[in-house]
Order: structure tokens, then C-alpha cells, then sequence
């Protein structure tokens, strides 16, 4: 195999050398009177330019430069003007003059991230892109306290949904393109550094926020793929969009040295609604028995308040940049340390980054070598605090007077133990609960291309790249505390966790025009390994004895790629990208290994055609439309095709005689697992008028995702488990994308900007049944509370719905307790009552940014908006009925302030009730920065004041309309953000 593809890599690189051999010695036949015109081509360095293609303007002849940067072209008579183009340089027209000998010096275009944008493998200019993309560079960023990187951009793109998981630190983020094309399989965007692609998931000690090891700071630009024609040369990680993040590089200029620091209090808004003290009291005394009455204390105990706090935090960041010998570089520092709101809360980040980007032979050969390296200090509070905060007897005080259980105040029986499943108290979970981690994290790659000397339209490109991740930690909890009081606390540590991916990518690229066909071709071959091992550990207790163990682990996978891409240009107007990609994972057996994944895409500059050429309003108008298939292999885990069997752990031993003997169970295993495939339609159109100062786009898309990987029961008696992850069924979507940039001002004092997005997505799931045609099933999904599930998959819906049981209302509108709707008219009310109600999934999407500039201050605004999401209020379930009130004898709870209008005494677990319209509009920052110019002739100034998360208008009751899979209990708030900024550029 190995001499077969050098054999076609031989055969496509000869074909290239005849084609532009007979290119260049093409002789241009004039009619019967002509005139020979000779000349040189130089470059900016006044070195010889080969290659350099040549129109005989008025004709579609011409010819190229030789290997000197000579020619010499045979031109009709009445043709008087040659066109000069060549990749990366500005095309020049030029009359011929009267000797007929030309002497031309070409200058590089002056492109900036706005005109040029980084795509896969490769760049393009923004007005040649045939696909759905969108690139936001730093100067557009979201600005404030910024923990990790996608919150850069959160609002900024139509069709991406980006939500942080939490107001901690140290959560990370939802990310979703086109809501995501999966069920069970991840739906988490490929994420691609410098060229190199991340893995998916996280690491010990920081499994929720991956991408917060790298320095926002330090990017330059992020550009999303969105429809299947440019992520197609992804293949099969593609299906859910990917986000290319391009870092800063060095400068070709003097030493630049850039300091910026921002510093940041943060402060809680809204908690759970529960009772005030005095209603709490009254409740009591009004329902209450005497032993329940007798638990009421004196003290007045906020308990939110003692559990949250003011959070100061500080990003600062050092860079230079500049040109050294020639060789431009850029190294910077970075140091993030953040607070949360919620007290032992905290983020620390060091990060360094080295980019050097040496040239050589008049950078014919170029390499760019980028090494970031991260290290994470984490403290994790204790979650549970959370809603002990809540539930607490808000009469009783923090701490008890004595030493039992660190002087904290708890629930306890009459031995003294703290009693079973009592809520302990708030501060305590915090204060006597320990966790940190130690994250270190080193993303290296080296970049080469080189332009053949004898072909420079041919160039040659390889990336190594190399991502190395550590990570382990620490728990302590002291024996006194009432948490582990039984089990006599907590010491512990785990890991070192080791995650490493190395890659090898390698293309050629081929580019050149031929008179009015603009010709880049690409083709390559990529290897990607990545590899997680995590040694076993045990938890114990402070004496050292063994609570429970956890077993080694060491996943591991392989991608094999190859791919090719086509971009043909006619008269700039016509456009046409054709791309396809193999891939080759070891996640599947050898018959399902390999997957094929084409896309084409084609696309009509309309605004370039003579029949609108006078209209003088119109900057841009271009049709696009494009069809492609992506794949999924992420997010099933690596040997699901392989029969594996899990040894038992300490305590789990099979008793034969008078010895123990470890066991092996099976798991469930499907031998033919194979790709997901996503088929998608994208077609879209670009607009811009008034030399673009209002522009924008509409695009609409469909996709289908068949051979679904998800989890669904298995037929009984077939596998290991009940339920198994296999290929079934298909789930279809389809949506409408718009975007909107406008600059209604724009003189030497005053600018304003407005940019405005909005997404509507449709998503069903068409079958999910192991065999076609079997009766419709509802595979339970999501959260829990107390084993009960409250969403579902079914076919011919959208996924997550809400399955709950219809609530009847007395003639007041008061919720009847127990009553529900007899959906199918059977006489009873049993689990075939259920019905599908509502998604926690928005209708529309929507984003505003503003940006108003008066001489040297500027005012932004960023806002977000959600139409149509609903959210299950699990906190007013769960804390809202009178018996919730008491789950022991020792013990009062808070109860929501729901229960004041239901009255319920039981919980309703399965009422939709509690499902709320959650439809949000936020105002996520406010922005006013001042530059102060040159200070004292030594440095430029600028300072700026911050808010994020400055209000959210809706009408949900719970802590946040915006919460993850569309439940809500006992979330952690987003705090309130005020920062000030100063930055500093020598």
C-alpha cells in the first residue's frame, strides 16, 4: 500500500510539472500583426519572481516569469496593458510601454485577520469563502474577566450557543454549533489550536474546563465552521462545526512590549426563593407539630450570606514581540487568579507562550514554532453548600459553642451522630472540605512550508504538534466533620492523570492562476494518536483506611486521514470548493474502520456582474450553496465494539471456601458499531452596501444524522446490560441564520458600530429503534432527583422534551395536589398519563453588540437573548411541599417560597408545574475605555471600566433562565463582575 500511494504522489507531482511547463512555454499566437514584449518581475526584496502569471488584458492569453523572473509574451496589436498576479502579492495592471520592455517590483498584499480568514488547512480570503463561516478577530472579542477562550466570542456568531456551566471559576462551558448533531455521542465542537486538533474531555483535577488551560489573552482570532462544506475536510469530528483558534505570532517590526492587567470584584445576584425567616417561623407555627416547633431556634442566620462573598480576582499578561535577526518571535506571560463567589472557591493560571516564525531563501521556506505551556492551581468548594444554604434552618446559628464537629452547628440524633440524611450545615461544607489540583499542560507544534524554487506554486506544508496534559489532587475533609463523621473523614489523593496527542499533518498546496481560473488544490495526510492513563487510588479516611478504590485506566485511539481540496475561481465570480476525506479510527472494528466524507460547495459573486456594475450602493452581493457529509466517533469511548471484562475492587470479591477471589464481569459490546454520518444542505447569501458599512448574511440549513450513536434498551437476553450503545435511527434539523453588521457613523471624531445576529433551529429525532418498524419507544434521558427521570427521547419529537404529568387547576388557578390529566381517557392515571411538554431549547437565539467611539473614549455593549427555552425548576420541586419540611425528627428545613402558593404536602416530582418559560434577555457587558495616547513620549495608555453580567430581563423564577440541560436545582450563581482595565503598549 505503502508503494502504491508514493507511486500516485510521484505521478500527481510530474502531472503538476508538465502542467506548468507547458503553461510557461505556451507560445501566444497573435494575429498578423503582434509585437514581442520582454521584461523581470521582482519581489519587494528586489529578488526575482518565478511563476508570476501574466494576462495579456482583453484576451484570456498570457504566459508566466521563468525561473529569473523573465518573459517574454507575443501580444495582438490594439492590446496595450498586461495584468501581473501572483498568491499573497497585489495584482497589478500596467500599460505597455513604448520600447515594450518592462522592469515591475510586486508588493505583498497588506491583508489583515478582516480580509484573510484561517480555515482548514489553510487560509482564505473572506470574499472567496464558499461555506457558513464566521471569524472574529481580538479587536471584537468580549472583553472583562475572561476565564477561557470560547467566552471571547459567546453572543458574537449566528448559529453558536455558548453557556457556561456555572458561576464557579472553575466550570467550563457548553459549546453548540447549529445545536449539535448527536444524541448520545458528543456534540462538543473539534477544537483546533495552531493546527493541531484537541481532544475532547478533561482531565483529573480539571475535567469541566479543558480549554481554560490556554491564555484568552494570547489568541488572535477564532474562526467557526458551520456547514458541512468547510468542515467536511475535518471529516469525522466535523459533524458538530469546529472552531479554529489562531494565536498571536510575532511582528515583522521593533520590540513591542505589552502590558494589560484587569482586577475584578465579583458579587452574587440571585439565589433559590425560598421562605424569610419570619414566613418560615409563621409556616411552623401555623402547621407545624410541637416537636417541630421545639426545633425553632433564636438566631437570625442568613445562610447565603454566609456561605457567599465578594471575589476579587486579576488577569494580568506581559508580552513582547518584535524581530530578531530577522526572525520575527513573540513570547508572552500570563497570570490569572480568580475567587468565586462561593467561599474556598478559586482558579489560579500561569501560562508562557513562544512563538518564533524564521524565513529563509527570501522565505521560500518558512516555519513557524509555537510552545504554550499552562499551569492550573485549583480549590473546589464543596457544591453541596449550595443547597444546604437554602434548606437550612435559617433560624439557628452558625456555630454551636462547643468543639463537637469544629464547633459547627448540626443536626444530630439522640446518641449524638449526626443523623441520616440531614442537611449539614452550609458554612461547615465548606470550611472542613478541602480539594485542590495540580493541572500542567504544554501544547507544542512546528510549522514548515516551502515553496518549491523550481514550482513556487506548489508548496509543501507539515505540522508536528504535540499536547501533553498532567493532572492530580488532594481531598481532605478533618474526621470531626459531620459530613464523614461515620467514616472518620477524608485524605486522600489521585492521579497523575496523563493525557498526550501527538500529531503529524502534511499537505502540498498548489496555486495559480491561469488568465481568468484561479486554481488551489490541496492534499494530505494527517496521523493523530492521543492516549489517557490514570494509575488506581484509593480513598481513605484521616486513619488511612480504605473507603472505596478506583480502578486504573488507559484509553487509547488512533485517526488516520487523508484528504484533498479543490478551490476553483473564475473571473472572481464563480466559485466552486470540492473537498473529501477518509478517515481510519481504531474505535471500530476492521470493517467499520474507515469512513468517506465529501463535500461540495459553489458559490456566484452577483454583485461583480456587468448588469449591476452601475449600482454604486452595492459593495457585495453573493449566493452560496453548498451539500457534505461529516462524521462522529467522539464521546462513545474507545473499545464499545470489543467484548471487555471489569475486574472487581477490594470488598467485592466472590467467597469460595475460606478464600476470596477477585471476579470479571462482561460489559455490554456492540461488535458492528460504525460512523455517525451527518448529510447537510447549507445554502446562504452575502450582502454588503455603501462600501459595506451595512453588510451581512442569511443562511438556511437541513441535516440529517443517520446510523444515530445512542444509548437505547437492548432486546432481553441479548447483551450485558439493558441498555447499549449501538448505531440507531436518525435524527433530522434544520434552521435559518442571520447576521447583520452595520456602521451608521463613521467620520474622524464619532464611529459607531452595530452588529446583530439571530438563529431559529428545529431538531427531531425520525427513529430510534433497534429494529425498524417496532412500536415507538422513550428512552429516558438527563437529570435526576430521587431516581425520577423528567425527559425523554421518542421518535417524532425534538430530544430532551420534558415527559411529564398534566396539571389540573381548581377554579382559583391553584395546582391541584395529585390531580392530573387522564390523557387517553383509560379511567386511571398511570405512567401512560405522560406526555411530552415544552424543550429546554431555544426557538430563536439571538445577539446584540454595540460599539460607540467619540474621539478617544468608547462605549460597548454586548446582549444575548433566548426565545422559547424552558427550564424544570427542580429546587421549587424538591424544597416546595410541606414534607419536605422534615425528612428526620431532628431537623427543620427551609422550604421554597413555591410551596406559599401550591400548599402541597408531597412533592410533585413528575407535575409540569414546575416547567417554566425561561425566555431571557441578558446584557452581558458594559464596556468604557479611554485611550490616553502616548505618555510622555514612552508608551501608549488606555483604561477601561467593566460590568459583566449586567442584568437578565425574564419571567422565570429560578436562580437562572440559563442553566444546563434545562434543569435547575441547586445552581451555582453567575456573579456580578466590575472590573477595571489598564493596558500599557512600549
Amino acid at each position: 500500500m505503502h508503494s502504491k500511494t508514493l507511486s500516485l504522489r510521484t505521478a500527481a507531482i510530474c502531472l503538476i510539472l508538465c502542467l506548468y511547463n507547458l503553461c510557461s512555454t505556451y507560445p501566444v499566437f497573435a494575429q498578423q500583426a503582434s509585437r514581442t514584449v520582454t521584461g523581470k518581475v521582482l519581489d519587494e526584496n528586489k529578488q526575482p519572481m518565478p511563476g508570476v502569471a501574466i494576462l495579456i488584458v482583453g484576451t484570456t492569453s498570457g504566459g508566466t516569469t521563468d525561473f529569473d523572473g523573465n518573459f517574454t509574451l507575443s501580444v495582438p496589436a490594439g492590446n496595450n496593458e498586461l495584468q501581473f498576479s501572483f498568491i499573497g502579492y497585489e495584482t497589478v495592471k500596467m500599460p505597455i510601454p513604448a520600447n515594450n520592455n518592462i522592469r515591475l517590483q510586486m508588493k505583498p498584499q497588506t491583508m489583515t485577520l478582516d480580509d484573510v480568514v484561517v480555515i482548514g488547512y489553510g487560509t482564505s480570503r473572506k470574499g472567496d469563502l464558499t461555506g457558513a463561516v464566521a471569524n472574529v478577530s481580538s479587536k471584537d472579542f468580549n472583553e472583562g474577566m475572561i476565564s477561557s477562550p470560547e467566552q471571547l466570542i459567546n453572543g458574537k456568531i449566528a448559529g453558536v450557543q455558548i453557556m457556561s456551566n456555572s458561576g464557579s471559576p472553575t466550570a467550563g462551558s457548553t459549546i453548540r454549533i447549529r445545536g449539535g448533531a448527536s444524541l448520545n455521542a458528543s456534540n462538543d465542537p473539534l477544537i483546533v489550536l495552531d493546527g493541531v486538533p484537541l481532544e475532547i474531555g478533561g482531565i483529573s483535577g480539571n475535567n469541566s474546563n479543558f480549554l481554560s488551560l490556554i491564555n484568552p489573552n494570547d489568541i488572535e482570532s477564532m474562526t467557526v465552521l458551520k456547514d458541512a462544506s468547510s468542515t467536511a475536510i475535518y471529516g469525522s469530528r466535523a459533524s458538530n462545526g469546529v472552531i479554529i483558534i489562531t494565536t498571536k505570532k510575532g511582528a515583522d517590526s521593533k520590540l513591542k512590549i505589552s502590558f494589560n492587567t484587569t482586577n475584578s470584584l465579583q458579587v452574587r445576584t440571585q439565589t433559590a426563593d425560598m421562605l424569610s425567616r419570619g414566613e418560615f417561623i409563621n409556616i411552623v407555627n401555623s402547621n407545624g407539630s410541637d416537636a417541630q416547633k421545639a426545633l425553632l431556634g433564636t438566631a437570625n442566620t442568613d445562610w447565603n450570606d454566609e456561605i457567599y462573598n465578594v471575589a476579587f480576582g486579576t488577569d494580568n499578561n506581559l508580552s513582547f514581540s518584535g524581530k530578531l535577526k530577522n526572525i520575527p518571535y513573540r513570547v508572552s506571560l500570563g497570570y490569572y487568579n480568580q475567587d468565586g463567589i462561593l467561599r474556598t472557591d478559586n482558579a489560579e493560571r500561569i501560562t508562557g507562550n513562544i512563538s518564533v516564525s524564521p524565513g529563509f531563501f527570501n522565505n521560500y521556506l518558512k516555519f513557524n514554532v509555537n510552545i504554550k505551556g499552562s499551569l492550573n492551581k485549583n480549590r473546589f468548594a464543596n457544591g453541596g453548600a449550595i443547597w444546604a444554604a437554602s434548606t437550612y434552618n435559617p433560624t439557628l446559628p452558625v456555630h454551636s459553642g462547643n468543639d463537637a464537629f469544629g464547633g459547627y452547628t448540626e443536626a444530630i440524633d439522640n446518641t449524638g451522630t449526626p443523623v441520616t440524611r440531614g442537611v449539614r450545615n452550609p458554612l461547615g461544607l465548606l470550611r472542613q472540605y478541602k480539594s485542590t489540583s495540580d493541572i500542567k499542560r504544554v501544547i507544542g507544534n512546528a510549522d514548515v512550508d516551502y515553496k518549491l524554487h523550481f514550482l513556487p506554486e506548489l508548496k509543501f506544508h507539515a505540522t508536528v504538534g504535540y499536547d501533553y496534559a498532567e493532572g492530580k489532587g488532594k481531598i481532605y475533609v478533618p474526621e470531626e466533620a459531620a459530613e464523614y463523621a461515620t467514616t472518620g473523614g477524608r485524605d486522600f489523593t489521585y492521579g497523575p492523570q496523563i493525557n498526550t496527542n501527538r500529531l503529524l499533518t502534511t499537505y502540498l498546496n498548489y496555486n495559480k492562476t491561469f488568465g481568468e481560473f484561479t486554481v488551489d488544490a490541496t492534499a494530505g495526510y494527517d496521523y493523530q494518536a492521543w492516549k489517557s492513563s490514570s494509575e488506581k487510588y484509593s480513598e481513605l479516611n484521616v486513619a488511612g483506611i480504605e473507603q472505596k478504590s478506583i480502578a486504573a485506566s488507559d484509553q487509547r485511539h488512533v485517526l488516520l486521514s487523508y484528504y484533498g481540496r479543490l478551490n476553483l475561481t473564475y473571473d472572481t465570480r464563480y466559485m466552486l470548493t470540492a473537498t473529501i476525506r477518509r478517515d481510519g479510527t481504531s474505535r471500530f472494528n476492521k470493517d467499520n474502520r474507515w469512513g468517506t466524507f465529501p463535500s461540495l460547495a459553489l458559490a456566484w459573486r452577483i454583485s461583480e456582474e456587468s448588469f449591476l456594475e452601475n449600482w454604486e450602493t452595492l459593495s457585495n452581493l453573493k449566493l452560496r450553496g453548498s451539500y457534505g457529509v461529516t462524521g462522529q466517533q467522539d464521546g462513545i469511548g474507545n473499545y464499545n465494539y470489543l467484548p471487555v471484562y471489569t475486574g472487581s475492587q477490594s470488598g467485592a470479591e466472590y467467597q469460595f471456601g475460606n478464600a476470596f477471589y477477585p471476579t470479571y464481569r462482561p460489559e455490554a459490546y456492540a461488535s458492528d458499531l460504525k460512523w455517525e454520518t451527518t448529510t447537510a444542505w447549507n445554502a446562504g447569501i452575502d450582502f454588503g452596501f455603501f462600501n459595506n458599512r451595512l453588510s451581512g448574511s442569511v443562511d438556511f440549513y437541513t441535516r440529517k444524522t443517520k446510523d444515530l450513536l445512542a444509548t437505547v434498551p437492548s432486546p432481553a437476553g441479548t447483551n450485558f446490560d439493558k441498555t447499549i450503545l449501538t448505531n440507531v435511527g436518525n435524527v433530522d434539523s434544520h434552521g435559518l441564520e442571520f447576521g447583520l453588521n452595520v456602521t451608521p457613523i463613521d467620520t474622524k471624531n464619532i464611529t459607531w458600530d452595530m452588529s446583530f445576529n439571530a438563529t431559529w433551529q428545529r431538531m427531531k429525532i425520525q427513529n430510534l429503534s433497534l429494529v425498524k418498524g417496532t412500536a415507538i419507544t422513550n428512552t429516558s434521558v438527563g437529570p435526576t432527583i430521587d431516581s425520577y427521570y423528567f425527559q425523554v427521547l421518542s421518535e417524532g419529537y425534538e430530544p430532551y422534551m420534558f415527559y411529564l404529568y398534566h396539571q389540573l387547576y381548581d377554579e382559583k388557578g391553584k395546582p391541584i395536589e395529585g390531580a392530573y390529566a387522564d390523557l387517553n381517557d383509560d379511567g386511571e392515571i398511570n405512567s401512560d398519563d405522560l406526555y411530552r411538554y415544552k424543550s429546554p431549547s431555544p426557538d430563536w437565539i439571538l445577539g446584540f453588540s454595540t460599539s460607540l467611539r467619540y474621539k478617544k473614549w468608547n462605549l460597548g455593549m454586548s446582549f444575548r437573548a433566548n426565545i422559547g427555552n424552558y427550564v424544570y425548576n427542580g429546587m421549587a420541586m424538591s424544597t416546595g411541599a410541606w414534607n419536605t419540611m422534615s425528612y428526620n425528627d431532628y431537623q427543620l428545613n427551609n422550604l421554597s417560597s413555591s410551596y406559599l402558593k401550591t400548599g402541597f404536602r408531597e412533592r410533585q416530582f413528575l407535575s409540569d408545574y414546575y416547567v417554566e418559560n425561561a425566555s431571557f434577555l441578558k446584557m452581558d457587558n458594559i464596556t468604557l475605555t479611554y485611550n490616553f495616547g502616548k505618555i510622555w513620549n514612552c508608551f501608549n495608555l488606555n483604561a477601561s471600566a467593566m460590568v459583566q453580567n449586567v442584568f437578565t430581563v425574564t419571567n422565570y423564577s429560578g436562580v437562572d433562565p440559563e442553566v444546563p440541560n434545562g434543569m435547575d436545582s441547586s445552581f451555582y450563581p453567575r456573579p456580578r463582575i466590575f472590573s477595571l482595565g489598564l493596558g500599557l503598549d512600549f
